[in-house]
C-alpha cells in the first residue's frame, strides 16, 4: 500500500495501513506538516524567490525558512521517531509540494485541512474558487497525483458551517476532480475508543464504478480504566489549586467516567479534559507522589487526582505502542490533533473489500 499524507501528524494512517497490511507492506511515499509553524512570505514570495531552482533546491530553501524561524518542528520529530521516512519524502509545507512528480505512484492519499475560513470560494465552487485555502492544495494534489483512493477527516461542523455552503462547495469541487465520494460522520466510542469523537470522513475512489459503504458501529466493550498506565510519575499529580478546581467545575473537568471526551490540543492544560482519580490507599507507600500531590476529599473518599498522562493520551487515540520524543505539552497537542487509528482501520478494511 503506497499512501501519501499531508497535514500528517503523528501519523494516524500510516499506523492504520501497518495494521492493516503489516508494515513491511506499506510504503510512505511522502509526509507533511508544518508543525504548527508559520514563514512571514506569501505563496507568491517563496514562488518567485524559488524560480529557477530544481525540485530538490526549492524545498531545501523551503526547509531553511521554516528553520529560520526558531522554532522546532516537533510533529516531524515525532514522525521520524515512529516511521520509515527519509528527509528527501517529507515536505514542510502543502502549498510547494508538487504532485505531478508523484503522479500514479499513490493508491491512497490522506488528509485533513485545518477547518480555517473558506468564505473565498466562490459561487461555482471549482477548484480555482478554492484557491487561497490550504482544502484547495489538498484537492490540488488529488488532481495532480490521481491516487486509487483519497481519504479526507475534518471536524462535524464543515458540515453546518456558513449553513451547510461550505459543504456543498467542497463536495462539489471533489465531484469536479472525477472521484467517485462518499462520506460519514463516525464516533471514535463505535469503534473501540472510549472516546465520544466524532469526525466527519470522506472517502474519493478514482474508479467511479465502486460501490463503497463505510463501516458499521459496533458495540464499546472498553472503558477509560483499560487504557490507564500502571505506574504515573508523580509529576502528573495535581497541587492543592488543580484538585479543588477539577473537583469542582464538572463542565471544564471530567473525572473517573467510563468514556472520555473529544481529546483536544490544549487536553490537560488549565485543568480541561478528563482526569483521574485514586484512593490514598493506593499511594500509602509512594512518598514521592504523596509529597508532591494534594490529598483532599472526592465523593466522600480521599485520594489524589491526576492528569492523563501523554502515552495514555495516545493510547486512546489508538496508538498503542508509540514512541514519545517531544516535551509533554507537545505530546498532548500532538494527540488532540491527531485521527483515531480505529476508525481508520476499519475504514481501511472496507476499502480494501472493493479495492
Amino acid at each position: 500500500m503506497r499512501i501519501a499524507t499531508v497535514f500528517s501528524g503523528i501519523g494516524s494512517i500510516e499506523t492504520a495501513v501497518s495494521k492493516v497490511y503489516g508494515e513491511k507492506n506499506q510504503e510512505i511515499v511522502f509526509a507533511c506538516d508544518t508543525g504548527e509553524r508559520e514563514i512571514n512570505k506569501t505563496k507568491e514570495d517563496v514562488e518567485n524567490e524559488t524560480r529557477g531552482m530544481n525540485e530538490k533546491e526549492k524545498q531545501k530553501y523551503i526547509s531553511t525558512l521554516y528553520f529560520g524561524k526558531g522554532k522546532r518542528n516537533f510533529v516531524k520529530e515525532s514522525y521520524f521517531a515512529n516511521y520509515n521516512i527519509s528527509d528527501d519524502n517529507w515536505f514542510e509545507d502543502i502549498r510547494f509540494i508538487n504532485g505531478n512528480l508523484f503522479k500514479n505512484k499513490v493508491d491512497l492519499f490522506v488528509g485533513g485541512s485545518p477547518c480555517q475560513s473558506f468564505s473565498v470560494i466562490g459561487k461555482r465552487a471549482g477548484l480555482e474558487d478554492a484557491r487561497g485555502t490550504l482544502f484547495y492544495d489538498f484537492a490540488r494534489l488529488i488532481t495532480e497525483i490521481k491516487p486509487k483512493v483519497f481519504l479526507y477527516e475534518n471536524v462535524p461542523g464543515m458540515l453546518s458551517h456558513d449553513d451547510g455552503k461550505t459543504w456543498k462547495h467542497i463536495q462539489d469541487i471533489f465531484d469536479s476532480l472525477g472521484y467517485k465520494i462518499f462520506k460519514a460522520l463516525l464516533n471514535a466510542a463505535d469503534f473501540g475508543i472510549p472516546q465520544n469523537r466524532k469526525r466527519l470522513y470522506v472517502v474519493g475512489f478514482k474508479n467511479k464504478k465502486t460501490n463503497f459503504e463505510f463501516p458499521k458501529p459496533k458495540k464499546l466493550t472498553t472503558s477509560l480504566k483499560d487504557f490507564l498506565d500502571e505506574e504515573v510519575d508523580a509529576k502528573y499529580y495535581l497541587k492543592e489549586k488543580g484538585f479543588e478546581f477539577v473537583t469542582t467545575n464538572p463542565h471544564r473537568a471530567r473525572i473517573n467516567r467510563k468514556i472520555i471526551q473529544t481529546q483536544k490540543a490544549n487536553q490537560q492544560y488549565n485543568w480541561n479534559g478528563d482526569f483521574v482519580f485514586e484512593h490514598l490507599d493506593k499511594h500509602k507507600h509512594d512518598k514521592a507522589i504523596q509529597d508532591g500531590a494534594y490529598v483532599g476529599n472526592y465523593n466522600g473518599d480521599m485520594g489524589l487526582v491526576r492528569k492523563l498522562t501523554p502515552n495514555e493520551c495516545f493510547k486512546l487515540m489508538g496508538f498503542k505502542h508509540f514512541k514519545n520524543v517531544v516535551p509533554d505539552m507537545q505530546a498532548y497537542r500532538q494527540a488532540g490533533n491527531s485521527i483515531v487509528v480505529d476508525v481508520l482501520v476499519e475504514i481501511l478494511k472496507k476499502i480494501n473489500e472493493v479495492l
